[in-house]
């Protein structure tokens, strides 16, 4: 093991998902030699052994060392798998280069005083190791915006260019086409192959050549269709990457201007000029003009998104931190379509290089696919339990030889489209008639109208006006038009680059002859709101347009303009499942167009004019309400996550009936600490309220957690918003998990919230799935047991599957084949399993007298039946109707093991019988004793069957010792047993269809049986000499098969009365006094006996009793400024965002 002294260990990427810790290790070469020389005395083993173990190698060959001073490098995961990789270190020496570098340590060597590169090199010998250098524009200390406006905002020296060249390397994503004898050497050298190559070598020693070429030719066929499969797998992630490495860029050269250079030869720091539409080889920071990307390569989503530049500021706080959660929307990321530039009237569109090679965002997709974080399946650990148990019962044979949805589910509840219902503006601090688009009038002019016009993401793309779908209906609303700027708008001072917007032949009259868009601030889920800058035509003044979600948007408005009853009218629209946005405005005191691209978002978006509420509606899907019926029934537990407001969830969850009819939501409000005033949370129960329409939203079903009995008659449901759930998780986290588990409703909800709380619900030990469509879900998709991508863009590597349907329907498909798939696997595993206990039985009883099964024999049985079962036994498809509980989830559970133990006592008795009462009969001989007299009257058969003895006396096995009695009574047995087990483990209802509907496998299920019979009854001499059997009289055969069928009756009732009963595993548990130990489940017991829960019309505060509770490692970014004052300038734990 390792010691983690400080120069012998680091740690690399620390709180990201790729964390590694790295040993430094130097080569000792009399370790070396000793290793060679065991190396050779072990016939090669031990080089088998240390390609398997890696960190065997280093530890047998190395000692510890400083990092500073180590050849070799031990890597290891921080996750529960702790996989090592072994690398060696290389040095790059700066000497190399053609121009002089300064020794002096006290000169830095780039220009960037943060870069990695600055401490990394050592002075004065100017090297530097492979591992201590990270390709990125940031290094411990992020660059601040000012630093990357003045550092780099001019390009790089052609001297620095060359540095970080060499440091970084070339800014490719190389994914070479392994080569075939290496993909070879790889799947022969693997542990399964070197056990198949061990147990051929003991076949072949025995004399069983036909078996052992059998085996060979499968073997050979399976690693061919292994190594065909990864060649194509490498071609294919070959051909995805490749034109990453040839685009042509345009880069800023300090002091020499533009030169053209391939994306290969980019560096951290170059500032690249954006053309028209440009393929990204790299991630860059937006830094001057605005662009229009396709980020469907990473976020499965191809709307347009608009990229604005980091904005000018002189604070030395990290770029990341000034921008928050919006930072992304600076960045342009490697692999995305720049489809539309957009200059700022100050030169062209420029972004400086972030990250490259293998660091960008591409780089860490590809890198996903080629080492994939490993899958800890239950199955797995309980397999390896028992397959080490069969291997100690295989020694011991040996040896007597000597003297075998939380189940969690989110998806779109309603139809994809929104459409306009009506507006709601305001005039003199009260809200006005509502204008209705069903009545087909014109909207008229105003400035509700103008905003509705121009404050939007949407582009206008080959003539045709793209974004997103929101927007579009709500622009189209307008009846107005888009176009790009043209000669006529040029003396209106607009630029050529803006975007404008005009009225369109069915618009009603405007005074405004168009509106020139001259800067957007995008939509962010954490603002939940976004805005423009505008200047109308002819004046010389703008205008700001601001839309969002009304609560948010609200907060930024002058009091005297918000009507005082707009809680109650949001409300009423809410609470009827409708969308509501609402809109502002805001006229600028500026008049130099050059100072809008300086504008500050706080300064834009404060101070705004409340215009009024745009109202939309949707229905739901005609699939939302037979599929949550179908998972309701199944007693999947279902809650909703959502971005929109709390009351429209409420009203979709009640109209799809998540929310059964008659059940009680209980609205659970918690509010930060103010002042002296405590954190409180307030309990309210909401009474049923009239049904209305609803929206889009994304649900989650929590497995198998139905509500206790005793609680069944008052069911209830907590709903809350993203705040709420803040608040509690950060004062009231011991209420989390009573609320947890009967919290239904979670609405505005940002994405690492979504994060959290699939979190959460995972500590309380359910199987958590995440249904959903969109970018914000990518973290919870991740997080979640199962996700489930309604998005067949590339984005839907963040989830585990990928659905074709772009509705919730494949929430009960996946679960169904989910089922169907454990219980098959549970099948096989325990046929095989069988399988290998049925030939050990009788294996062992026949070495009893030094005898063994023919060649055929067990050709038949391992060829001709077992492969064709496992084969085929898999593919009875799902039930079409969804169980009302989960089947078995552990391998080692009870009903599993007892099935296992009772078939291999049912064979053991049968087969020891058949054993011991061939040898009563009275034709019976012991043909290895009297060989040579039973084939003088047994002339059809072959001579071949001897018994010699060696120089000591001991019997020696030659395949003359095949033919016996013994093998002629079991054989059959064990055969039909093996054909009669496979059918038994095939059970069909409730997760799978009925065996008869797998036809492959009864097909060759009921061909293995006739033809066992067939052989069994045949009185053919050239069948009895193939299979090296003896003719027994029909009578001895018949009780063969009695014997036998009745084993299967035995064992078909015992398998499907009793140990398939759940009734009576419900009842024996319940006896025994055994309970579920899962969190959830003790949770909804304690509740259901407190007879003060669920609290309602009540209010906690965070100093009452045991509810006083803070957590430190919750940290919303809105909130960290006020943190970090509140905790005296400490800077708090960050705890679920690095996820993301």
């Amino acid at each position: 093991m390792e010691e983690k002294s400080k120069d012998h260990w680091a740690l690399l990427n620390p709180g990201e998902e790729n964390e590694l810790e790295v040993f430094g290790y130097r080569t000792q070469n009399l370790r070396r030699a000793f290793c060679l020389v065991t190396s050779i005395l072990t016939c090669g083993f031990l080089l088998l052994v240390f390609y398997w173990k890696p960190q065997w190698r280093v530890w047998a060959n190395c000692i510890p060392c400083p990092l500073q001073e180590a050849d070799t490098v031990l890597l290891k995961t921080t996750d529960k798998f702790q996989r090592y990789m072994r690398k060696k270190v290389v040095c790059l020496y700066l000497s190399t280069l053609k121009f002089p570098i300064s020794k002096n340590p006290e000169e830095p060597l780039v220009a960037d005083r943060h870069s990695v590169i600055n401490q990394a090199v050592l002075k004065p010998e100017l090297k530097v190791s492979n591992f201590e250098c990270n390709c990125s524009l940031d290094g411990k200390d992020s660059n601040s915006c000012h630093d990357i406006y003045h550092t780099f905002g001019l390009g790089l020296t052609s001297e620095e260019q060359e540095v970080r060249r060499l440091v970084c390397g070339p800014n490719a994503i190389e994914v070479g086409i392994q080569p075939i004898w290496k993909l070879l050497v790889k799947q022969v050298l693997n542990p399964f192959y070197v056990f198949q190559a061990f147990t051929l070598t003991l076949w072949l020693s025995q004399g069983y050549i036909e078996y052992s070429v059998a085996i060979i030719i499968l073997s050979v066929i399976s690693i061919v269709l292994s190594v065909y499969d990864l060649r194509q797998q490498s071609v294919k992630l070959h051909n995805l990457v490749e034109d990453h490495n040839k685009v042509q860029v345009t880069v800023m050269v300090k002091g020499k201007g533009l030169q053209e250079l391939e994306s290969r030869l980019l560096v951290p720091g170059d500032t690249i000029i954006l053309p028209g539409k440009f393929s990204l080889p790299c991630d860059a920071i937006l830094i001057d003009g605005s662009c229009v990307v396709n980020e469907g390569m990473l976020t499965g989503e191809s709307i347009p998104v608009t990229k604005t530049p980091l904005p000018h500021s002189e604070n030395t706080m990290a770029w990341k931190s000034h921008s928050s959660e919006d930072y992304r929307k600076h960045v342009l990321f490697c692999g995305t379509e720049v489809i539309q530039v957009k200059p700022s009237g100050q030169g062209p569109v420029r972004a400086v290089v972030l990250q490259t090679g293998y660091n960008t965002a591409k780089g860490d997709l590809v890198r996903s696919i080629l080492y994939p974080r490993p899958l800890n399946f239950k199955l797995y650990n309980d397999a390896f339990k028992f397959i080490v148990f069969l291997a100690c019962l295989g020694a011991v044979g040996f040896l007597y030889a000597l003297g075998v949805y939380m189940y969690h589910g989110t998806g779109t509840l309603t139809e994809d489209g929104l459409d306009l219902w009506g507006v709601v503006p305001t005039a003199d601090n009260c809200f006005q008639e509502v204008h209705s688009f069903a009545s087909g009038k014109d909207l008229p002019w105003s400035p509700l109208c103008a905003a509705m016009a121009s404050c939007h993401s949407l582009i206008l793309l080959n003539g045709t006006i793209q974004g997103d779908p929101l927007d579009l209906k709500m622009f189209e609303g307008t009846a107005w038009i888009m176009e790009d700027c043209s000669a006529d708008y040029c003396k209106f001072g607009m630029l050529d680059s803006n975007t404008i917007i005009k009225p369109g032949p069915k618009a009603s009259w405007s005074p405004v002859e168009a509106i020139a868009i001259l800067r957007q601030f995008p939509f962010s889920s954490s603002l939940q709101r976004m805005s423009v800058v505008t200047q109308l035509a002819g004046e010389d003044h703008f205008h700001v347009y601001v839309k969002g979600a009304p609560e948010m948007l609200a907060k930024f408005c002058k009091s005297e303009t918000v009507p005082k009853d707009f809680p109650q009218k949001l409300r009423s629209y809410t609470i009827q499942g409708f969308r509501v946005i609402a809109l502002a405005h805001k006229a600028l005191k500026i008049e130099k167009l050059s100072e809008v691209q300086n504008l500050a978002r706080e300064k834009v978006e404060s101070e705004l004019t409340f215009l009024g509420l745009l109202i939309m509606e949707n229905r739901l899907k005609k699939e939302t309400k037979p599929v949550l019926k179908e998972l309701s029934e199944a007693h999947i537990r279902m809650v909703m996550i959502t971005g929109d407001n709390l009351q429209t969830a409420i009203t979709v969850a009640k109209n799809s009936e998540m929310i059964p009819r008659g059940s009680q939501v209980i609205l659970v409000e918690a509010n930060e600490p103010e002042d002296f005033v405590p954190a409180s949370v307030t309990w309210q129960l909401i009474e049923d309220q009239e049904n209305g329409l609803g929206r889009n939203e994304t649900y989650l079903n929590i497995g198998n957690s139905s509500v206790p009995d005793g609680t069944r008659g008052s069911c209830y449901h907590f709903a809350m918003s993203g705040k709420s759930y803040q608040v509690i998780f950060q004062h009231f986290n011991s209420l989390l998990p009573k609320i947890l588990v009967n919290g239904t409703i979670f609405a505005r909800m940002s994405p690492a919230q979504k994060s959290s709380l699939v979190e959460e619900f995972q500590k309380l030990n359910y199987y958590v799935a995440m249904c959903g469509d969109g970018a914000n879900d990518c973290g919870a998709l991740k997080m979640a047991h199962a996700g489930i991508s309604l998005s067949e863009q590339e984005a839907s590597v963040a989830s585990h599957f990928t659905s074709k349907m772009a509705n919730i329907e494949c929430v009960p498909q996946l679960i169904r084949e989910g089922r169907a798939a454990l219980v098959s696997s549970f099948g096989v595993f325990k046929y095989l399993t069988m399988y290998g206990l049925i030939q050990f039985i009788g294996t062992s009883l026949l070495y009893w007298q030094l005898q063994l099964f023919g060649n055929y024999q067990y050709l038949m049985q391992d060829v001709a039946i077992t492969l064709m079962v496992c084969l085929t036994m898999s593919s009875t498809h799902a039930y079409p109707k969804l169980a009302p509980y989960r089947p078995a989830g552990q391998l080692l559970s009870p009903p599993l093991l007892l099935s296992v133990f009772l078939n291999t006592c049912f064979t053991c008795i049968v087969q020891v019988c058949a054993f011991l009462y061939v040898k009563q009969q009275p034709w019976y001989c012991e043909v290895y004793r009297y060989s040579k007299c039973f084939l003088d009257s047994q002339s059809n058969f072959s001579t071949n069957v001897s018994l010699e003895r060696n120089g000591t006396g001991n019997a020696t096995l030659i395949p003359g010792s095949i033919l016996s009695f013994e093998s002629t009574t079991l054989w059959p047995i064990t055969t039909i047993n093996c054909i009669m087990v496979a059918f038994i483990f095939s059970k069909g209802k409730p997760f799978r269809k009925p065996i008869f509907t797998n036809y492959m496998f009864s097909f060759l299920l009921m061909s293995a049986l006739g033809l066992t019979v067939f052989i069994l009854f045949s009185d053919f001499q050239a069948i009895y000499h193939g299979m090296q059997l003896i003719p027994t009289l029909t009578s001895w055969r018949v009780l063969i098969l009695v014997a036998v069928l009745t084993q299967f009756c035995v064992a078909f009732f015992v398998e499907d009365v009793i140990l398939q009963n759940r009734k009576l595993w419900l009842w024996i548990k319940k006896e025994c006094g055994f309970s579920s130990k899962s969190q959830y489940r003790n949770w909804q017991k304690k509740l259901a006996e407190d007879s003060t829960w669920p609290p309602t019309h009540r209010t906690d505060y965070s100093g009452d009793g045991e509810n006083g509770f803070i957590n430190p490692g919750y940290e919303d970014p809105e909130q960290i400024p006020r943190a970090k004052s509140e905790l005296g300038g400490q800077t708090p734990e960050e705890h679920f965002w690095t996820r993301l």
